[in-house]
């Protein structure tokens, strides 16, 4: 397939038009996307419904759209994936079981050096259920810590790396060391020609930078110009996630929609209405060669 580096001017302009397209529906931008065989269809689908996944993950399968965005990426059933930061495991349930015959799949876990008990939890209970769970008996749980360049999987190694809605931690987290180590550590685990899916809350581009440090949401640009300076290209981009409902404007940042809804009963219809955030979907490549 031909691809098609896209610059961040060409996005950035780009912008406007994809917020009025309506959510859940492909962008006319998106011409590179891989269109998966029936068969991986068929089999991405079935995944919606196995017993691994709880009741509650599957009610956010409407906002989340998570056949279509894997499709995007081109995750196949053969092929060796790292997810990022998995948290409580929710693309995990659709990933463990679609790649446990033929593929590989690492979660990159909350590394072991965390301090804060909320991450502490998580990791052990992702632990836990690649213990006690069949579908997820053939998971490799690695670490990953932005700063520290983490062994994430072999370099080299992998097809895909995805991370959901992970970005805007790592950018709250005040240093762009972060970002850039982030960065590249998916490169360095990336196979020449691997892709790099990123899907995070998106913040409007004319908005003040300074919004992002505590709403949760980030600009597609900040993350094309962070993933560019790793040696990544962008090659697509999509409204798989998009939600024109989401203003991405208020009182407690993204936490006040669904499903987190921090102000609890407070315009609680009103927030249930708006659904999930509005999310960018961009996906890159590691190109097979280098100028160096």
């Amino acid at each position: 397939m031909k691809r098609t580096t896209l610059s961040i001017a060409t996005l950035v302009s780009s912008l406007v038009l994809l917020g009025c397209q309506p959510a859940n529906q492909q962008s006319e931008y998106s011409a590179n996307t891989p269109q998966a065989s029936s068969d991986s269809t068929m089999s991405l689908a079935t995944m919606l419904d196995n017993p691994a996944r709880s009741a509650a993950n599957k009610t956010r399968d409407n906002y989340r759209n998570p056949v279509k965005t894997l499709e995007f990426f081109g995750v196949q059933p053969d092929m060796t994936v790292v997810e990022i930061w998995p948290g409580g495991g929710w693309y995990s349930e659709i990933l463990a079981p679609y790649l446990k015959d033929n593929g590989s799949f690492y979660a990159a876990h909350f590394p072991t050096s965390e301090t804060r008990q909320g991450y502490i939890n998580s990791r052990q209970r992702f632990a836990d259920r690649i213990a006690s769970d069949e579908s997820f008996s053939k998971v490799q749980l690695t670490e990953f810590a932005p700063r520290e360049q983490s062994a994430i999987a072999p370099a080299g190694s992998a097809d895909v790396v995805l991370t959901f809605r992970n970005v805007h931690n790592w950018y709250m987290g005040g240093s762009d060391e972060a970002l850039a180590g982030a960065f590249a550590t998916f490169y360095t685990a990336l196979k020449p020609g691997g892709v790099l899916g990123v899907v995070d809350h998106r913040l409007p581009e004319d908005r003040a930078d300074e919004a992002m440090a505590t709403s949760g949401y980030v600009k597609e640009s900040l993350v094309i110009r962070f993933a560019e300076a790793a040696g990544f290209e962008l090659v697509d981009y999509s409204d798989i996630n998009a939600n024109p409902n989401d203003t991405a404007d208020h009182p407690s940042g993204v936490w006040t929609l669904p499903p987190s809804l921090r102000l609890g009963d407070e315009d609680r219809e009103k927030y249930l209405a708006i659904g999930e955030s509005d999310r960018f979907t961009l996906k890159f490549v590691k190109p097979t060669t280098t100028n160096e």
